[in-house]
């Protein structure tokens, strides 16, 4: 059984992480790459890029992006294969 305290402290770490995650979706956080080109990539000739979060390549598939991280941080979109 859980103390009054312990419960407090689960409480209040699910109230703060609600409170982030609501903040986070109206300021309109995006994890979708940003985008110098509508596919992302820095040029056409470019064959693979990324902005230091997502690692994204022209395959004869389609587009193939990487996830991001959970802490990454976006940098212009850089070439890193042509």
């Amino acid at each position: 059984m859980l103390s009054r305290d312990e419960v407090l402290a689960v409480t209040l770490t699910i109230a703060v992480a609600l409170l982030v995650v609501t903040f986070a979706v109206l300021l309109g956080v995006s994890t979708e790459p940003r985008a110098a080109r509508q596919d992302g990539a820095p040029d056409a000739a470019c064959l693979e890029w990324t902005d230091s979060c997502v690692v994204c390549s022209r395959t004869s598939q389609g587009l193939a992006c990487s996830t991001p991280g959970i802490a990454c941080t976006r940098s212009a979109p850089r070439c890193l294969w042509r």
